[in-house]
């Protein structure tokens, strides 16, 4: 049987969706045709292009003395948090044309 719940990002799980996560995690995994068992080979492919998927790229960009002192002021992190930005600037049209 699957259940699902949905959070909005922010909010915490209830009581009720705790306990049910934590019965899940004791019933034993059921293979069927939608979640075979794999090799160890497999795993290792799988896992390998999962890697090239996921591979971030260096690249040199000009910011403005402001804007890269605002980002700093966010902390340790804040190079993903700036890339964050730009990934949902390119994701959304509206704003990517506001900025150009």
């Amino acid at each position: 049987m699957t259940v699902t719940s949905k959070l909005k990002p922010g909010d915490k799980p209830t009581k009720e969706q705790i306990k049910r996560i934590e019965t899940a995690a004791q019933m034993p995994v059921a293979h069927d045709n939608d979640s075979p068992v794999y090799t160890y080979d497999q795993l290792i492919y799988l896992y390998q292009e999962a890697k090239k998927l996921n591979k971030k790229h260096t690249v040199g960009i000009r910011l403005n003395q402001k804007t890269l002192e605002q980002y700093k002021s966010l902390g340790k992190g804040y190079t993903g948090i700036m890339a964050a930005v730009l990934d949902y600037a390119i994701n959304h049209p509206k704003i990517l044309k506001e900025a150009l």
